[in-house]
Order: C-alpha cells, then structure tokens, then sequence
C-alpha cells in the first residue's frame, strides 16, 4: 500500500505547520534532559529522544523540499497565507531548539545548528513583519496566537548562544522576542475579546500564548544568573496563562484531531522547562515535583499526539485541502 502523504496531490497540500511537531519533540528531549541533570539521573532516554526528533526534522525537511521543487506555487501561497505564514519560522525555531538539545552532548555540533537556526530566523522575523507593516490583505479575524511563532523564535535564542559565547548576539534577539510579544499579545486580547471567536480547528494555537513568557524566563536565566523581580514576572505570567488554559481543558477535549493540536505540545515544553529551571534558581522542592508532573503531563500529550498523527497520514486525512 502506498504511504498516502508522499503522492504528489498529498506533496502538494503538506503543510509548513508539521515542523511544529518538530518543535514538540525537541522541547520534550530537552525536558528530559533537564529532568535527569535535576535528579542526577541517567535513564537513558536522550539518545532515543535526540535520535527521533533529529530523524523527524530531517524528513520534514527533505519532504517539503521536494514540495518547494516541483509544488512550488503551493508553497508561494503559503508564504502568501495570513496564518500559514506564521508556521515558516518554526524551520528555524527546530533548529535553534536542536542546538540546545545537543549542547550537552556534541557542542560543535550545537553550535553549527545554532548559526544556522539564528540566522535563518533573523531573515524569516524580517520578512514576516515586513509582511505585517505592508499587508493588504489582512484582518483582525485573520489574527491568532499562531502569531507569536516568530517572535517566540527569537526568545530561543540566547538557551543555547549564551552557553556558546554569543551574549551581545543572545542580547539583541530576547529583546526582539520580548518587544514583539507585548505588542501582540496586546492585539490577541483585543481580537478574542471584540471579534468572532477563534476557528476550531486554531483554537489550540492559544497555548501558544504560554510560550513567549516561559521560553523568555529560560532565556533570561541564561543572560542573568539571578532570580531578579524580572524572571519571577515572567515565569509566574507564563504559569498564569497555563492555569488559564488548563481551566478550559473540557473545550479542548472535545475538538476534533487537526495537525494544530500540536501547539499544545512545545508550549507545555516551556513551562515545565521553566518550572525546572525556576527549581534551580529559588531551591524550593514545590518547583521540582510541580516541573516533573508537567513534564509527565507533557510526555503523555506528545505520546497521543503522535498515534493520532500517525492514525491520520494512514487514513489520508493530511495534507489535503483545507485541512
């Protein structure tokens, strides 16, 4: 039987957003890892973890590279795409979320995958908001947090550059990341309160609003070693905004499978990294317990999100219009 999502009307209709499981994976190994450096454990499951997520990537890669070779019109109107758009960053972000992962293990390796990540997602933030200043297309309904993506990127940055020696570099990218995340969190409240609720198959991009907070607390740890007034407003805004979403979890559970309910995943990635790291830095043992439910919370939610995956490239109900 042949594997539905590499026939030529399944290439053309792959979506940019699968890269988002990337995404997940990545935050869900260096959740491990953070984890088993906490207890001082070796539970082996790192290079199984790394070895997944980097083949993952690397397939994502070269099936949306055929895409970009012979669908190219397809992949045009992506980039041309008011939401889609958003999800090209998330190239760079795997990237940039691969070097930390492979910091502790191959350095040279998580420096070289870092260049690149930092890079390609300088040149992505400048063409998405490029797009953004000079729309004519655009509307509010068209807004949602599938937006940060971009800005999100840059808040990675410093995890693995500061380790690297790069902490003017480190500097520069948090400072776009938290300038842009208060612009458009801003603009999300305003459209989820005022506009037409949010399209079904999006509404679990608003986890994504947990990232910007809780990957800026990691970042921000790495810039300062203190836990100053700053870093506690940000890992707390990011626990808020996770208790929020939990409060809604009967909503959730009731939507139907759409590649987007990977946004749950690298999300809660980012807190229960920033609880663990908030473990660290106060010393109280409440942050290590409450980091480690959420990393087993987390691990669970990316075990289903990958059968139900798998169950629907099988099925053929991926990449295919509209979906």
């Amino acid at each position: 039987m042949t594997n539905p999502i590499v026939t030529p009307s399944r290439l053309e209709h792959f979506p940019i957003s699968f890269f988002a499981m990337v995404m997940g994976m990545s935050g869900l190994t260096i959740g491990w890892e953070k984890a088993q450096y906490i207890l001082s454990l070796d539970l082996k499951v790192t290079p199984w973890l790394l070895g997944t997520t980097s083949a993952l990537f690397v397939v994502l890669a070269l099936m949306y590279t055929a895409k970009l070779v012979f669908k190219r019109q397809a992949v045009v109107a992506e980039l041309r795409h008011p939401v889609k758009l958003n999800f090209f960053p998330t190239i760079s972000i795997s990237l940039l979320l691969l070097s930390a992962a492979f910091l502790p293990l191959l350095p040279d390796l998580a420096l070289g995958l870092w260049l690149a990540g930092t890079s390609l997602h300088l040149v992505f933030t400048l063409y998405v908001v490029n797009i953004w200043m000079h729309h004519e297309h655009f509307q509010i309904q068209h807004m949602n947090p599938a937006w940060f993506i971009p800005a999100v990127g840059n808040v990675i940055v410093p995890v693995a550059g500061v380790p690297l020696g790069y902490a003017d570099v480190s500097w520069f990218f948090f400072s776009v990341g938290m300038l842009f995340w208060i612009l458009l969190m801003t603009i999300i409240f305003y459209r989820v309160l005022f506009h037409t609720p949010i399209d079904e198959r999006l509404l679990p991009t608003l986890f994504i609003l947990i990232a910007p907070p809780a990957v800026g607390f990691i970042a921000y740890s790495r810039l300062m070693p203190e836990l100053d007034p700053f870093a506690r407003m940000l890992y707390f805004s990011g626990l808020f905004l996770t208790l929020l979403l939990f409060t809604q979890a009967k909503r959730f559970l009731r939507l139907k499978f759409f590649l987007s309910w990977w946004a749950y995943s690298f999300p809660l990635a980012a807190i229960s990294i920033a609880t663990l790291v908030m473990s660290e830095r106060s010393g109280m043992v409440f942050y290590q317990y409450l980091g480690l439910g959420l990393l087993a919370l987390l691990t669970l939610i990316i075990s289903i999100l990958l059968v139900r995956t798998l169950i629907s490239v099988w099925r053929g109900t991926i990449c295919v219009p509209g979906h």
